[in-house]
């Protein structure tokens, strides 16, 4: 019962917030229509029930007058029964796709809010797979949620709606044993109940594994997926370095997990499957037998056994609700078990690290610089990686950052972004100042050319020619006549010519402050230089701020910043070193 709690306290959780969202009316009248319909339904199973007494008696009397007149009330109940049955289905759906869409939008927000994203992975979080989440498990949670829910309604309301049925019909027709009527009020209810118990119990014991096989299989079967997904994206990395053998053992040992996993269900199932199967064919017959010696004692006649029957397999099967949908809900809770998961993991990835001091990102006010005030920037483990107080980048001066790889370099910048949270101190910001980062490996969505060069920008948000230009002026003419053309750019294109991708990005953005983290490496050094006299020609305004190791880069750089190693962690200088040069080298 404690875990039955927690779970429909997790599935309220999950499922209330889109029945008070904006799109609250609309699913609050598809739910009721469809729960009306539900009801409707159990009303016509009881005018069924009904009609069987009558037209089995009348068969037993051979009267044709009222067989005829029960075929045709037979045929008005079929046809609002399948009626019924449609739009139940019908609108059923559309509250499924309402209800997906929404509930995708908003764990879409939340994932995507800010860097909590990145922070998910940086914590390491046992939330695998956030795609499955948002599209399998969403999915499963919404049609599951309603198919049981509904069947759950259904069950109770037919047990309520056939129970006084069949306690009327216990008395009608009594327990005749050793020719004797045994009056036991309501006996047929509670051989139902009884039954149901017996069964609900045993299946409970065989059945429970499968909430914990279910979900290590749907993690297992996401972690093979991911990994052949790792393989194509890095297909030119592996097929350099001959990695094919390695990639496919690799690959095999995964896959072995979901066959192993798999072979454990099975067995679950086989056992699961013989017991239902065995209890769903007893009940065929049970009822007949015990209401049988009655009718062979001409206590009842064909239709009140007939009904009796019917009646008593909708309470027992209203009763075993549990018993055959049990593999159902085993899979429900798992699917309910990784959302909850992934609401904490996203919960906690936004507000990291909970319980420490972090690095606060703060308006710099009229102030046009980017200071760093008592900054240490950790490491996700707590370790100090760099640590600097009182520094400065200055407008519009052009910084150059050196020091030895691992030093924490790009985790500064990311501390500066605002998506590092690890660590304490202060960075100041000028308010509603446009900073931009470039990474070595810039990041180009599939899809059109035009609208993977202007992200994150709204396609559109940019002229074609302005974009065309801008491909031109970084020595892409080619690719400034393929604008239209629909690709994974990350796939298709050199190193080299993505990071020139990137720069045409900034000139089009045109950010008050660009970072470029070794933005430039993959190309020669007459590229970049040309490269960095077009930024100066197109963004003199423009602050810039570059990790590099090439000597010849400080030609285009003001300010020099050297990362010095002390104790354990790497100290960034105050003030820097300003860069000896000819007046006419940052031309």
């Amino acid at each position: 019962m404690k875990n039955i709690s927690a779970t429909l306290a997790i599935v309220w959780r999950i499922a209330a917030p889109y029945f008070r969202s904006e799109d609250k009316w609309a699913g609050r009248g598809l739910l009721a229509a469809v729960i009306a319909m539900e009801l409707a339904l159990v009303a016509i199973d009881v005018l069924v029930n009904q009609w069987q007494n009558r037209f089995y008696s009348s068969l037993q009397a051979s009267d044709w007058d009222s067989f005829v007149r029960e075929i045709w009330i037979f045929i008005g109940l079929a046809s609002a029964f399948i009626a019924l049955a449609v739009y139940k289905l019908y609108l059923n759906q559309w509250l499924q796709i309402r209800w997906r869409q929404w509930l995708t939008r908003h764990y879409l927000g939340e994932w995507l809010q800010g860097a909590t994203h990145y922070r998910m992975q940086l914590k390491g979080d046992a939330a695998d797979n956030p795609d499955q989440r948002i599209t399998e498990d969403v999915k499963n949670f919404v049609e599951q949620t309603l198919t049981i829910g509904l069947g759950l309604l259904s069950s109770i309301v037919t047990l309520f709606s056939f129970v006084i049925i069949l306690w009327g019909l216990s008395n009608a027709a009594p327990l005749h044993l050793f020719r004797a009527d045994l009056m036991i009020p309501g006996y047929l209810c509670w051989g139902a109940l009884v039954y149901a118990i017996f069964g609900t119990a045993l299946t409970h014991w065989i059945g429970a594994p499968l909430v914990n096989l279910n979900f290590e299989q749907q993690r297992f079967e996401a972690d093979f997926r991911f990994n052949l997904v790792r393989v194509r994206e890095n297909s030119e990395q592996i097929a350099l370095l001959k990695g094919e053998g390695a990639e496919r053992g690799r690959l095999l040992e995964r896959f072995g997990f979901v066959i192993g996993n798999w072979y454990a269900i099975m067995s679950r199932t086989k056992r699961l499957t013989a017991f239902t199967a065995s209890y769903q064919q007893a009940a065929v017959i049970f009822p007949y037998v015990l209401v049988a010696p009655a009718f062979f004692a001409k206590k009842i006649q064909l239709g009140d056994m007939m009904q009796t029957a019917s009646a008593f397999s909708s309470v027992q099967g209203a009763l075993s609700f549990f018993v055959t949908a049990y593999r159902s809900l085993a899979e429900w809770r798992s699917i309910v078990a990784r959302l909850d998961g992934f609401e904490m993991s996203v919960d906690a990835a936004a507000h990291l690290p909970p319980h420490e001091p972090a690095i606060a990102l703060k308006a710099a006010g009229g102030n046009r610089n980017i200071t760093l005030e008592q900054l240490c920037v950790n490491l996700p483990s707590g370790t100090p990686l760099v640590a600097t107080d009182a520094f400065s980048v200055q407008t519009p001066e052009r910084v150059l950052v050196t020091g030895p790889s691992g030093s924490g370099k790009s985790t500064l910048f990311r501390a500066i972004a605002g998506i590092w949270p690890f660590g304490t101190g202060t960075i100041f910001v000028p308010e509603k100042a446009k900073l931009m980062m470039l990474p070595q490996r810039p990041y180009f969505p599939v899809g059109v050319l035009r609208d993977a060069v202007v992200y994150p920008a709204a396609p559109g948000a940019f002229e074609t020619a302005r974009v065309r230009d801008a491909l031109i002026a970084v020595g892409l003419p080619d690719l400034a006549e393929r604008l239209e053309e629909d690709g994974h750019w990350n796939r298709m294109l050199s190193l080299g010519e993505q990071q020139r991708l990137g720069l045409a990005r900034a000139l089009l953005h045109a950010p008050d402050y660009l970072f470029l983290d070794e933005a430039t490496a993959s190309l020669d050094e007459p590229s970049e230089a040309r490269l960095y006299r077009l930024l100066a020609e197109k963004l003199p305004q423009a602050t810039l701020v570059s990790i590099g190791h090439r000597s010849t880069l400080e030609a285009f750089h003001t300010r020099k910043v050297t990362m010095v190693k002390h104790g354990a962690i790497h100290v960034l200088g105050d003030g820097g070193v300003p860069v000896e040069k000819e007046p006419s080298a940052a031309r």
